[in-house]
């Protein structure tokens, strides 16, 4: 009896959530059919618009046209009436000569008759009569004043609703992934002389090929784009590729989508380590800053964070990556070492980041080490670290340092400096992140991983990450290997 009750609990059930399914569909029907009525009511009033206009352009064109001739058949009136009005003065002139030569023939008198006669011939030789011309000057025509519509006729009756645009082809070929920017580059299959704008949508993931249903990030917009190019600037590469797609939109309506694509977007994204860090320095993701008073409102529960500090990985990152690796555990920085390090090491590559400093920081030093420094040590002191130090303090310095040995930069500071590292090639370059101008370069051959570097004596330094090698450092460089580049006294093999 019970299990018969549960089945028909079941059925009921089913039956119920079924009927609110029905009752569901028959709502989005009905509102559908609202829909239908509402945006064919939309479409018949844009229609009665676009009418309305195209009356409006052939009222106005008539309007013209029909002026053109009135002032036509103005010119041509004016002209016969003018030459009517010569025909007419001398036709009364003629008439007037005619009456004074028949009378002339009454003269019975030889001398007068003689003197009239020649007086006659005289006014006959000058009349006005003889030297009109008995041709109108203008045609009665106005067959130049004919229009033909045949053409808009024809051109009217192909009127048809617009069509929806075709699909655009990406050509990834002429796509660019350079100078924290990406260059898109898209075709119509077949030329499509009502497309009036493209829209761009883009999104960063971390997987390969076509883009994913689940765990993506939503599409970015970029709408009216009037070329078939487009480049998103100021990006940050925080993710590995980014999917792109692109639609043509003609007046009315979108067409589908292109084929979604993905470029890659290789790029170093590190944080600083805050963990091990001075105790006099406040560590914000790729913020660093001075804190005088940090030390001793941390040195309370130093003990405790050691204490609780394992060596067990954190559960996001593997220990095999370069970034868990880098955070194993290790003792603070300490003493005049204000240093803090990123959390991801380079163990091979080509990498930039840059580096912008407070304009009141009094000191500090940006550069790479080895892993596992010393608690005391400062970058550039030792023959595992190399930097480039600024001091403020007084009079300002800028220097190059390795191993405990400076080398005077006679050139002035930047408010950014970028910092290439070719660990593969040896190779550690420091530039002015505006213009790109080269600071100085270390060549070595690094042995071991290094981590980005910071130290800091009052003040702040922001890091950023997530960037592509600058197109202007790559040809920096290969202008420099070409020319086999001057070394460094403070470079040495590692």
């Amino acid at each position: 009896m019970d299990e018969e009750r549960e089945t028909l609990q079941r059925i009921v059930s089913t039956l119920v959530n079924k009927n609110d399914e029905i009752h569901n569909f028959i709502d989005m029907l009905n509102h559908t059919i609202s829909n239908v009525q509402v945006n064919s009511s939309n479409a018949i009033s844009e229609l009665d618009e676009e009418f309305d206009g195209l009356y409006s352009v052939l009222h106005e064109m008539k309007g013209s046209m029909a002026n053109t001739i009135q002032q036509e058949e103005a010119r041509k009136i004016q002209a016969l009436q003018d030459q009517l009005s010569q025909c007419s003065r001398a036709l009364e002139s003629s008439e007037e000569l005619l009456e004074l030569a028949v009378q002339s023939l009454d003269i019975q008198n030889p001398v007068e008759l003689l003197e009239a006669s020649r007086q006659i011939k005289d006014s006959v030789t000058v009349a006005s009569a003889f030297r009109l011309s008995l041709k109108p000057k203008v045609s009665d025509s106005m067959t130049h004043m004919m229009v033909d519509f045949a053409l808009e006729k024809r051109m009217l009756q192909a009127v048809k609703f617009l069509p929806v645009p075709k699909a655009p082809e990406i050509d990834v070929a002429a796509c660019l992934v350079a100078d924290n920017c990406i260059t898109i580059s898209w075709r119509m299959p077949e030329e499509d002389s009502r497309i009036d704008h493209f829209v761009l949508e883009y999104r960063k993931t971390n997987f390969d090929g076509l883009p994913r249903l689940k765990g993506e990030q939503h599409w970015e917009l970029v709408d009216y784009i009037k070329a078939t190019q487009y480049t998103l600037s100021g990006l940050k590469f925080d993710t590995k590729y980014m999917n792109l797609r692109v639609q043509a939109c003609n007046k009315a309506v979108a067409g589908e989508y292109s084929d979604p694509v993905t470029l890659e977007t290789k790029a170093f994204v590190f944080s600083l380590d805050s963990t091990s860090s001075h105790l006099n320095l406040k560590v914000e993701d790729t913020y660093v800053e001075w804190d005088p008073t940090g030390g001793k409102g941390q040195e309370k529960i130093k003990g405790k964070e050691n204490k609780n500090r394992s060596n067990t990985a954190s559960p996001k990152r593997s220990t095999n990556s370069p970034r868990a690796s880098a955070r194993a555990s290790r003792d603070r920085f300490a003493g005049e070492s204000y240093t803090v390090l990123g959390d991801t090491a380079v163990e091979s590559g080509q990498h930039y980041w840059e580096v912008r400093a407070q304009k009141d920081c009094k000191s500090y030093s940006v550069g790479v080490t080895y892993r596992n420094p010393g608690k005391f040590d400062q970058l550039g002191k030792t023959n595992s670290s190399w930097c480039i130090h600024i001091n403020n303090w007084l009079q300002t310095t800028f220097s190059a340092k390795h191993n405990n040995k400076a080398k005077t930069l006679d050139i002035p500071v930047p408010d950014r400096i970028g910092v290439y590292c070719d660990f593969d090639g040896g190779q550690l370059s420091f530039y002015n992140a505006s213009s790109k101008a080269l600071l100085h370069t270390f060549r070595t051959k690094f042995t071991q991983p290094l981590l980005p570097g910071f130290m800091i004596w009052c003040g702040g330094l922001t890091v950023t990450t997530g960037l592509q090698v600058p197109s202007a450092v790559k040809t920096l460089q290969k202008s420099e290997n070409g020319l086999g580049g001057s070394t460094s006294s403070l470079n040495n093999v590692a």
